[in-house]
């Protein structure tokens, strides 16, 4: 047992799916568009269609979340010029729906991006739970600040492994680190407010993997039922068990 299958769900850069190839495990991206690095691992449909597919961990690390965090609830109210109310809503639930299925696929281990989130999209999410934790790059050896919110099941809290110190606000190095925040609105901005930083990919590559492999190792020697020739990798998956 020397790979685990990782799926990496809504994700173009590649980013996170290079992290755990460089680690020997069997990583997969998958988005609508096409991947940034056209790599060969990628698959271009929606990730729902693939989330049965046997894989030991999913990481979805930018799903839609237009509709579903805090910072956007007012387009609930007064849609932005040329949208109308029930187009926003009608957002919100696909939003909501897509997040629903990857937080509730039948993978034993997940974590699902996104940031805070508002009431009517906690409202829409079957079994929600809050996010695990909020992380920042420069936990990680990033200058940049972008905290992102990681709803984990069945995966620990990602420990900060070089945490730099923030530049005072106000100054010069403070702009820099706030790139994501300040970039102007443009057709390219989602993909700069979407970047996953290598020193996060790497933490979730390392710790999540080694998190993963040794409760598949454990459970491959401890079931009762475990034998050389009928190895059990895992214990019988639920995903919120009672």
């Amino acid at each position: 047992m020397k790979q685990l299958k990782v799926l990496i769900g809504c994700e173009t850069s590649g980013a996170v799916r290079r992290a755990f190839l460089d680690r020997g495990h069997d990583a997969w991206s998958c988005d609508l568009l096409p991947a940034q690095d056209r790599s060969n691992r990628h698959m271009q449909c929606d990730v729902r269609e693939v989330l049965g597919m046997g894989w030991d961990l999913l990481a979805v690390m930018h799903p839609h979340c237009t509709r579903l965090c805090k910072s956007g609830v007012r387009w609930l109210h007064q849609p932005p010029k040329g949208r109308s109310l029930a187009e926003m809503w009608a957002d919100l639930n696909a939003g909501a729906a897509l997040f629903s299925a990857c937080w509730n696929a039948p993978i034993a281990r997940v974590a699902v991006e996104n940031p805070v989130m508002h009431k009517h999209a906690k409202q829409r999410i079957e079994n929600f739970q809050p996010a695990a934790q909020h992380v920042q790059p420069w936990w990680f050896g990033e200058p940049a600040f972008k905290a992102t919110g990681l709803y984990l099941r069945g995966l620990p809290k990602l420990t900060p492994t070089n945490k730099l110190t923030p530049p005072e606000k106000g100054t010069e190095t403070h702009k820099r680190w706030s790139a994501i925040h300040r970039a102007p609105p443009g057709k390219l901005r989602w993909q700069i407010r979407s970047k996953t930083f290598p020193g996060i990919a790497n933490a979730m590559a390392d710790q999540w993997g080694d998190h993963a492999m040794a409760h598949k190792l454990a459970a491959r020697t401890t079931h009762p039922l475990a034998t050389q020739s009928n190895p059990i990798l895992e214990p019988p998956w639920d995903v919120f068990p009672q």
